[in-house]
């Protein structure tokens, strides 16, 4: 790919694994024919020929047959100085599939609205990548390690079925 292009990170060398034990379906689903592990990392690189991190694959949103990184709309609202955190999920849209909804925390003591959030993406995303809603949270639903994007989502589908605005 092109410096600065992003598509799926894949690997191959003599200290890879070579397969999963007791799993030949996601051995298959992870190594393809010609060695190559699909990792499910998003990445780039850059002209120095260092791998850039942009997210998961699974992370991705379907934005009007558009693939949108969720790691991309969280880095630009994590650059707002207000942002401690900002996870992005996709919600329903009857045109577009789905659309980009955030959850922000603050830093301590920080304070800003939505309106200035959606500013600050504006320029630096394209817009239909800028979120639909943006929500604040105080505490996240995790799992032994990781935030549950699936209960945030959840929750805002429920929300906006019950007549929230988006």
């Amino acid at each position: 790919m092109a410096v600065g292009e992003r598509g799926e990170i894949v690997a191959r060398g003599p200290n890879m694994l070579a397969g999963y034990y007791n799993a030949p379906e996601k051995t298959r689903e992870t190594i393809d024919a010609d060695g190559w592990m699909h990792t499910g990392d998003i990445g780039s690189i850059d002209e120095h020929g260092h791998i850039m991190f942009h997210g998961r694959t699974k992370d991705m949103l379907k934005v009007g047959g558009e693939n949108v990184a969720a790691a991309e709309i969280e880095g630009v609202l994590q650059s707002h100085p207000a942002v401690k955190l900002a996870q992005v999920v996709g919600i329903p849209h009857p045109r577009y599939v789905e659309v980009p909804a955030a959850f922000v925390e603050l830093t301590g003591g920080a304070q800003v609205g939505e309106a200035e959030l959606l500013q600050h993406c504006e320029g630096k995303l394209a817009r239909f990548k800028i979120p639909r809603a943006i929500r604040f949270v105080t505490e996240w639903p995790m799992s032994t390690s990781k935030i549950q994007k699936f209960r945030l989502r959840d929750r805002l589908v429920e929300e906006l079925a019950q007549g929230a605005d988006a």
